[in-house]
């Protein structure tokens, strides 16, 4: 059972055990979590802002309204699947077939909306039901039957496109043109919803870190300075603030058109966001899957049920992977026998890897592909901005991955050589 609070402490749970009773304390208790090597997203978030920093000074065009939707909208499939493989990378297992289990999905719901005639929700519930029934399938073949998670969703990698070819054909496409579907990349909140909607997340944020707080002291247990509560609470303000008033721009290129408002994808995200890390960080759920990705035998002598949680999380992950895959449609404007192929998978696992987590399981948060997402969508956005050659965004993306990857092995190697 130690074995399990201390991976559970490693994945964002310490401050729960850890008392520091004033800034200065807990200033100087978060650097020492990064010198012994628990940096999080502190790498991923210094590289976006380097990236703003140099982008904005190379072309005037990437920090205006219209540039930083443009980035939003592109971001969106890619942070939904990252989100999705977290999970699955918190076991220390990879799902090679997401990003084309994302595309059979989308091209379920295709079908159905076009050569069916059924309504988008009746689609959009099938293309889920379609992913998690192709987790469940990865699931039960990795936990009951002991395949390498590596090799059993590289063959459904290959077999899934066959059948996304079967279902469409060769050089075939479906053309996504629903209005809601097509609405979740194309069309924008009211700039007053927009409004709304920030003010509602940062006051139901702080109502809920203060409470939290309270509760914590009024019980004795081990809780943050209220300077660190209140700052967190400011900061998110700040960010939500100055992205809702970026966004409420009209930003159409034309002075005869209006387009202004938060892009409908991101509430999506944000949503989908907040529901992950509550069940990561506040569900037994989710501290049994941090215990799995620790320690997977002492986690099973703790009573926990280590292949249905195995099994879950490739449900999860397929799951989100399709509603990637519907994002990515809605971006797009169809589905076709390439969709979730080609970088998708790569890109969407660079994302989790460089916003934070690790490769090595145990260590992670719903954030990490947010952030990570944003990092992605960000070298590719700057740099087809700088009119770059496509072998550079490669040759980027390629670096600040295997950057991320050698941050994670020496920090895991750092926490362990200093007992953290």
């Amino acid at each position: 059972m130690t074995d399990i609070i201390t991976e559970a402490e490693e994945a964002g749970f310490a401050s729960d055990r850890t008392q520091s009773h004033t800034l200065g304390e807990a200033t100087r208790a978060y650097v020492t979590r990064v010198r012994g090597g628990d940096m999080g997203s502190l790498p991923a978030i210094l590289g976006l802002a380097v990236l703003f920093v140099v982008f904005g000074f190379a072309n005037d065009r990437f920090l205006s309204a219209l540039n930083m939707a443009n980035l939003i909208t592109q971001a969106g499939a890619i942070m939904v699947l990252a989100m999705g493989l977290v999970m699955v990378l918190l076991l220390g297992d990879i799902d090679l077939s997401a990003g084309v289990a994302g595309g059979v999905s989308a091209c379920v719901m295709g079908l159905l909306i076009v050569k069916h005639d059924q309504p988008w929700y009746l689609a959009v519930l099938a293309a889920l039901v379609t992913g998690a029934a192709i987790g469940l399938i990865i699931g039960v073949l990795v936990a009951k039957l002991g395949i390498p998670s590596f090799v059993v969703t590289l063959a459904f990698f290959l077999g899934l496109q066959g059948v996304t070819l079967k279902l469409i054909g060769e050089g075939g496409s479906v053309r996504v043109s629903d209005p809601v579907i097509s609405g979740i990349t194309k069309d924008n909140l009211s700039p007053l919803w927009g409004w709304i909607l920030a003010v509602a997340i940062i006051v139901g944020y702080a109502v809920l870190a203060l409470l939290s707080h309270r509760r914590k002291v009024e019980k004795g247990l081990q809780h943050q300075p209220l300077a660190v509560v209140i700052g967190q609470i400011i900061v998110l303000g700040l960010i939500l603030i100055g992205v809702t008033a970026v966004l409420n721009v009209n930003r159409a290129p034309n002075p005869g058109f209006v387009i202004e408002g938060i892009p409908y994808v991101l509430p999506v995200v944000a949503v989908l966001l907040i529901f992950w890390t509550f069940v990561l960080a506040r569900t037994s759920y989710g501290r049994h899957v941090y215990a799995v990705g620790g320690n997977p035998e002492a986690a099973r002598r703790a009573g926990i049920n280590v292949d249905r949680i195995r099994i879950s999380v490739f449900m999860i992950g397929s799951s989100m992977a399709a509603l990637s895959g519907i994002i990515a449609a809605s971006n797009g404007g169809k589905v076709s026998t390439s969709s979730g192929g080609g970088n998708v998978l790569l890109y969407a696992v660079g994302a989790a890897v460089i916003g934070g987590t690790s490769l090595f399981g145990g260590k992670g948060k719903a954030r990490d592909a947010v952030i990570g997402g944003l990092v992605i969508a960000t070298i590719a956005n700057g740099l087809g901005l700088l009119n770059q050659a496509s072998y550079i965004n490669f040759l980027v993306t390629g670096g600040v991955l295997l950057l991320a990857a050698s941050v994670d092995a020496i920090s895991r190697r750092r926490r362990s050589a200093t007992g953290l």
